[in-house]
This record gives C-alpha cells, structure tokens and sequence, in this order.
C-alpha cells in the first residue's frame, strides 16, 4: 500500500454525477438568492404603496414596478434556461413559496417560458399552484392567462379539469376555472367549454369569480359575438350585473343597451 486512494471506474462516473448535482442545487440556491437581492434593490415605497390600493386583502410586495420585474425574470431565467422543466418547476416552487407578489410573477414568468416542454401530468403541479399560492387576482390572472391557458390549449382533454375547478369553495380556484380560457377564448377556441363554465359561475356571490367569468365571455365574443350575445340575453334576468357588463364590453353599442335594459 502506497497510501494512495485510487477510485475504480464506477467510484469516478458516481464521484462525478455527485459533483454534477451539488453544483446544480448550489447554482439554483444561488440564482433564487440574486432574484431576492435583485427585487430589494429595485424596490420603491411609493410603488408599494401603490401596489397595495390595488388589493382589498393583504399582500406582500418588495414594492417593484411591473417592468422592471419582467427584466429581472428575463434576465436570470438566462442562467437556468438549460435545466430540465422539473428543475425550474422547483425553482417557481421556491418562489411562490415566498409568497412575495413580485416573486409569484417571475414563477409565472418561468413557468411559461418552458411550454414547449409540457406534458400532460403538469396539470397536477398548476392544479396544487393555484390550490396552495394564489391568494389574490393579480397572482391567480398572471398564472393562469398565460402558463395555465397555453397548458390548456396544448393539453386540451384536462378542460374537464377546470369544470372541477369551477366547484371549488376557493374563490380564486373559481376565477381560475374562467381565466384559464381567456387567451383560447380570444382565438375562438372551447366555446362550449367557456359557456358550461360560465353557467356553473353565472350564480356565483363572489365579485371576483363574476368579473373572472365575464371577462372570459368578453374574450369569445371577440371571435363568437352572435354566440355569446344570445347567451347573455338568455341569462341576464339572473345574472349578476357585473358579469354582464364584462361580457358586453365589446359589443356594438345597440347589443349592449338591449343587453343592459332590464
């Protein structure tokens, strides 16, 4: 004996896929810490002051303007970019983990920008994201507008999912189950989707939920006035104003005033 530790072939590649994995946590580890550090230094009190007006529950904020937390998810997405969907899913969970408004945006942000790599069982982690963190409409309409819809548009059997959705207790699960649909809806797409949605909503007490699915009728309009103007006239006797106003939004002027008279 020399005194010399030799490693064997096998002790080298598993020495090395070790090494590969420390060097990956410590990488994700230290990205989330620059996102952090990145988001204080940007922060202003007058923007989170402003923020906050925009919200009738409580939420925590850095206090970053919008734009500059979009250059922020843009620019360290550039150092996590290679890594596999499931890692920069862990990375979102981390984020929305903060609870931080700010941080749920570039979760959002990330989240998208891997759509090309969805696949059908991520359902599962969007359904826990909006059941676990979003607690208010700027988190539950940036998730689900963007990553959810575009999920949605590719993965389009799991539309039964969000009629579940539409029975949660939850409200923002609720508005969830509408404002997945806008961007489809936009494009003509799931129409009869977007009216059993709207007609398991049309009743609904929580404003929110009610301007969540009048906005998603406002987005098919756009491609399916005739279709969408009928539905509202069938339903305006019960339904709430709120909705309706967002369904009509768009509509020519006569069409809104036969839908408003009473």
């Amino acid at each position: 004996m020399n005194g010399k530790f030799v490693l064997g072939g096998n002790s080298k590649v598993i020495l090395f896929i070790l090494l590969q994995v420390i060097l990956m946590y410590n990488t994700m580890s230290s990205v989330i810490s620059q996102v952090r550090l990145s988001l204080s230094q940007q922060a202003e009190s007058g923007t989170l002051e402003s923020t906050k007006r925009f919200f009738r529950e409580q939420v925590l904020s850095y206090g970053c303007k919008t734009a500059i937390v979009s250059s922020i998810a843009k620019e360290y997405y550039k150092a996590v970019m290679e890594l596999p969907k499931n890692q920069i899913f862990e990375l979102c969970e981390d984020l929305w983990q903060s609870r931080y408004l700010e941080e749920a945006f570039i979760a959002c942000n990330w989240a998208e920008f891997v759509h090309k790599q969805y696949t059908s069982d991520d359902i599962e982690v969007f359904e826990r994201w909006v059941n676990n963190y979003v607690t208010n409409w700027a988190t539950c309409d940036t998730l689900c507008n963007h990553a959810v819809g575009i999920f949605i548009k590719m993965h389009s059997t799991h539309i039964e999912r969000l009629k579940i959705w539409a029975a949660s207790p939850n409200r923002w699960v609720r508005r969830a189950s509408a404002v997945t649909l806008i961007i489809p809806a936009r494009k003509g797409l799931f129409l009869p989707d977007i009216f059993k949605i709207a007609n398991q909503l049309l009743h609904d007490k929580d404003d929110m939920v009610q301007k969540g699915y009048g906005w998603m009728l406002k987005a098919a309009s756009e491609a399916h006035q005739q279709e969408v103007f009928a539905f509202v006239m069938n339903h305006k006797a019960t339904m709430p104003r709120t909705a309706l106003r967002y369904a009509i939004e768009k509509m020519p002027q006569d069409l809104k005033k036969l839908a408003m008279a009473r």
